[in-house]
This record gives C-alpha cells, structure tokens and sequence, in this order.
C-alpha cells in the first residue's frame, strides 16, 4: 500500500495503519487450527439440520472466481452439504466465468439458479455511477449480487447463506475512497436522483440494516464464511480447482466479469491512480502467499493490456449503450468522491463501534 489512500499513516517504524490492523485486530481473531476445524464440523451439522426436509439445506452464492468456486469444492467434498447454488447475471459474466461454474456444476452434480438481473437498469445505474464522476462504479453490480441473494434467501427461508470472504487474500480492506460502502442507500438515491434516467423498478435494492439486522436477527440468516475456519492458500486452492474440474484461472482477482475487469484494471488507475492489485497483493503477503519483492514487480506492468484496451474500451461503451466520445468524457471530467454527494458515513462508523463495543462483531468469522 502507498500514498495512493490518501489516508494510509505510518508509525515510527515505517510501518502503515493496514499492517498494524492486521497483525493487531485481524490475526488475533483469526485460527484456522484443529479448534477452528471442529467449529466448523459442528455448523455444518446444524446446517444439514436445518435443511434435512428440504433439496437443499444451504445458499451458496457463486461467481466463478477462485474463492466462492474452492468454497463450493469444500461445501460438497469435504462436508456433504447439499447446496443451491446461487448466480447473479448482472450482464457482464466473461466466457470464462461462464465455463467455470458450469464445469462445477456439472461435475459436482448440483442445480444452479441464475438471478437474471434488467439489463435496462442495470445499464442506467452504472452509467449514473459514471456520470457522477465517483470512483467506485462497481456498487451497481456488487449491490445486486449481494441484495438478490439475500432476497431469495428471506424469501424462501434458507437459514444459512455460504459466502467466499476471507481473510487470506482479503485481510487488507480497499480504503473508502476507493470503494465506498455499497449498501449506503442515501447515497445511492441520491446519485439515481441526479444522473438516473430509468426508474429501477425490478433492481434488488438492500440496506444495510436489512441484511445486517432484519434479516440476521430478526428472520435468522446466518453468513458463514467458510474459508475462514481452515488454512486458505490461494496457489493450491488453483490447483486444485484446475486437476478437478478443468476450471481456468483469470488474469487477477475479480476479473470474472468483464465490467470489473475493465473497471479495475484500467478506469481506477488511468482515472484515479488506483490500482486494486496493492490491496489483493498486501493481503497475499501479510498471510505468507507472496513477497513484497514478487508484488512490487508485478505491479511494474499494467492490469491491462496496452494493445487490447482501445477494443476493450469500444466495447464497454457500444454495451451500455453511448459513443466511444461520451464514455471516454467520463473518464477525463473531474474528479469526485462519495464525500461530494450526500452520504451516511458517520451512521455506518457509529454503527460498527457499537457493535463491535457489544462484541456482535467481534468473532472474524462473522
């Protein structure tokens, strides 16, 4: 991590806030041990009775990337857990991604729901993110992946919902500026309100308080993150993946969708200097997955393709639908951040002390 979190600080040893963060909150937390082990044997156990009269007895959201794809192996090899498996189409799957949950699904022998979502919506509110001028355009993907899942989960009464998050490739979080919450409804309303030109009518809209409240406390949907209660190491999770299914690898994390991709491998650092890739490497090497020699090279070359983009950059325009000219203005118009439109930033930091002051939050597996 570098200046480029505007935000980031450094101690007297040179080492910065994200470090600290780590090895003080996070890794203390954090036991992927024979005691983690057992706690997870003891969930799947209530997840296969809560599900005993039902084709299935969990919802598990899958991308076709590494992590929810090695959750799924995991959910069905290792536990015998009988899971719907559960994608959200925002328009945007690359063929690979395609092939990959295919190849899973068929090899492992599951049924698949695909949540198709508007194209006309989804469309619009991406171009209200690109018209604000905000750097994290990726919300209206990443709000309907989690809100339609969560939605079909309430609705049919799945108690237990299996998710890919993990601290071992994820333990440094992206800095706010860069990736904003995506569950800050008044935010989101007040962007559509500005730049929106479609009324979203079908669009799977969820607070935070909905899925982190109603939802948990109220009707019992529990998140498990399953990756966390073992050792993790993404090279042999690749593997693994690759001897057993023929499933593929991306060129980096999060580039199942082609929009993401492009969003991150290109928008963020020619737009805004910044390049997730710090974030997914820091947290590789804060877990012993890589050297910080090995990330600082790979970080000397583009996310992109120097010789592609142009086509790359035709085709996301031609797909939501205005002229090369009109996306190409969003990217050189000024600069904004969540800050410079309404927002409830103090509400979620006042949310997460009291909870995390309750000890609601505490247990890193939540």
């Amino acid at each position: 991590m570098d200046t480029s979190d505007s935000r980031i600080t450094f101690d007297e040893n040179g080492v910065c806030d994200h470090c600290n963060d780590f090895h003080t909150n996070v890794k203390p937390q954090w036991h992927t041990d024979e005691r983690s082990h057992q706690e997870m044997v003891a969930l799947v156990k209530r997840i296969k009775v809560s599900g005993k009269k039902n084709d299935f007895d969990c919802l598990l959201g899958l991308s076709g990337g590494v992590d929810s794809s090695y959750m799924l192996h995991l959910a069905v090899k290792e536990f015998g857990l009988r899971p719907l498996v559960f994608h959200v189409d925002g328009g945007w799957n690359s063929e690979l991604a395609v092939n990959n949950i295919q190849v899973m699904i068929d090899k492992l022998g599951l049924d698949l729901y695909t949540e198709v979502i508007n194209w006309e919506e989804m469309k619009d509110f991406q171009l209200t993110f690109f018209k604000s001028g905000v750097p994290h355009i990726d919300i209206a993907q990443d709000h309907a992946f989690i809100a339609a899942l969560y939605k079909f989960a309430n609705k049919h009464n799945i108690k237990y919902i299996l998710n890919g998050g993990n601290v071992s490739t994820e333990c440094v979080r992206n800095p706010m500026e860069w990736l904003y919450y995506g569950t800050d409804m008044v935010h989101i309303h007040d962007l559509i309100k500005r730049f929106g030109t479609v009324k979203l009518e079908t669009y799977p809209f969820s607070s935070v308080l909905r899925h982190k409240f109603y939802l948990r406390y109220i009707r019992g949907v529990k998140v498990v993150k399953m990756l966390n209660y073992r050792p993790y190491i993404k090279e042999e999770a690749l593997s693994l993946l690759e001897k057993e299914y023929g499933w593929k690898p991306y060129p980096q994390k999060h580039f199942e969708s082609r929009f993401t991709k492009f969003y991150e491998g290109y928008w963020l650092p020619e737009r805004f200097g910044i390049d997730t890739r710090r974030v997914q490497y820091s947290s590789l090497i804060l877990t012993g997955q890589m050297s910080r020699e090995d990330a600082l090279e790979k970080l000397k070359k583009p996310a992109y393709n120097p010789e592609t983009i142009g086509d790359e950059f035709n085709y996301i325009a031609t797909k939501l639908g205005v002229s090369s000219e009109e996306l190409r203005s969003y990217f050189t118009m000024p600069k904004k951040f969540y800050w410079d439109y309404k927002n409830q930033e103090s509400l979620f930091n006042l949310g997460a002390k009291v909870l995390k002051a309750l000890g609601v939050e505490r247990s890193i597996k939540r």
